[in-house]
């Protein structure tokens, strides 16, 4: 069945989705139901450490007893995470959640309009449904991140001005470095100078990280960036990179070898192939869609929380520009993943975080994030290999109107 047609029929009842979506999320905040926000507990707790000079040997203890969480964001990150310091817990919940909520419905209506749909009712109805995925779910329950940075670049990248795309892109990867893979999609649309803008905002936030506290700035970029482990278990099921999905499928931690090169080569080769596509096709939301997903194969961790950009991609899949029945089978796939929470259950079925052998039916299907990712690059290289940025132009407007 096509996700066109199912859409059409609840279009109308879309405000009414919102409306109820929105206020079961809020009613879930107000009773904490399964809503720790035990990352926005690390932000929040642990930017202080900043300027006693323990950033990086604090601990969050609570709430975590297989796993003391630590701050694992360089220093430009805790200086501005600080200001959550100085209001209470209960006030840093809500602005944090209502933020989130906002940067959702931003997303969602960024991506739509990128695809040539301006109806806020279709707005409405995706961000009813985005709530409850998993991805978003899993931010909006850890008080994460993922979703100010996805609307942070989203809103800056694609924009016409240079200096603003470079410094969103800078910027978002100051306070988090996956977004640097941000970076590219400048690189392969011959933007060079929001490309030199990134590099420098970047830099700013380098520098102003050394201005506040030189040693422990020189300890996170120079002793602690490479180091994995430090960030969580690589193994464990909430971490949908290839590396993970490779070292659960083989028993052990691949870190960089030649299992993980291997698989790093194909996603590399097949992000090219798609980016070829989709910047020949001069479709800006698959070229941005195929960077992010290059960005969250080949990371070391990418948690299923980091997987948010799968909205824009699932989007893509069902209102842009292409059709082929790969787009089609891309969707279905994004929707059955995103929206089983098969993670979280594999969470639970998994014996331990720190173990990383378990049973093939469980390594297999620990590859639902990674393969459908993968699936994607290969339906946007071949459903835009022979489209025209004049046909996507055209059928841009023809879907406004």
């Amino acid at each position: 069945m096509n996700l066109r047609a199912v859409e059409a029929r609840v279009l109308t009842v879309a405000p009414w989705l919102f409306g109820l979506s929105l206020a079961g999320h809020l009613v879930m905040v107000a009773f904490q139901t399964q809503m720790t926000m035990i990352d926005l507990m690390v932000y929040r707790n642990g930017s202080p450490e900043l300027f006693t000079g323990e950033l990086y040997q604090w601990r969050l203890s609570e709430f975590s007893d297989k796993f003391a969480l630590p701050f694992t964001y360089p220093p430009f990150a805790a200086f501005l995470f600080l200001p959550l310091s100085w209001i209470s817990w209960e006030a840093s919940r809500w602005v944090w959640q209502l933020l989130c909520l906002f940067c959702l419905w931003f997303v969602v209506r960024k991506s739509l309009t990128l695809v040539g749909s301006g109806d806020p009712r279709r707005a409405m109805l995706w961000t009813a449904l985005f709530v409850w995925v998993e991805p978003v779910r899993t931010t909006l329950n850890y008080g994460q991140i993922n979703l100010v940075l996805a609307a942070l670049l989203l809103g800056t990248v694609v924009g016409a001005r240079s200096w603003a795309g470079g410094a969103g892109v800078g910027i978002a990867a100051g306070i988090k470095l996956t977004p640097a893979i941000t970076g590219l999609y400048f690189l392969v649309t011959r933007n060079f100078k929001a490309a030199a803008w990134s590099v420098a905002a970047f830099a700013g936030t380098v520098g102003l990280g050394y201005l506040l506290s030189a040693r422990q700035s020189h300890q996170f970029w120079f002793e602690l960036l490479g180091d994995a482990t430090r960030v969580g278990p690589v193994g464990s099921a909430i971490n949908q990179s290839l590396r993970g999905a490779l070292s659960r499928t083989v028993g052990y931690d691949v870190q960089t070898g030649p299992v993980y090169l291997v698989g790093a080569l194909v996603a590399v080769g097949l992000a090219a192939w798609a980016l070829h596509s989709a910047v020949k096709a001069g479709d800006t939301l698959a070229t941005l869609v195929t960077v992010q997903f290059l960005g969250l194969l080949v990371s070391p961790i990418s948690w299923s929380h980091h997987w948010v950009w799968a909205i824009p991609a699932l989007l893509w899949l069902v209102h842009g520009t292409a059709r082929h029945r790969l787009v089609t089978v891309a969707a279905w796939a994004w929707l059955l993943a995103i929206g089983s929470y098969l993670i979280s259950i594999l969470l639970i079925l998994q014996e331990s975080i720190w173990i990383i052998p378990r049973p093939w039916y469980l390594s297999l299907l620990g590859w639902v994030y990674p393969a459908v990712g993968l699936l994607t690059l290969v339906a946007i290289a071949v459903a835009l290999r022979r489209t025209s940025p004049e046909r996507v132009e055209h059928a841009v407007d023809l879907a406004r109107q």
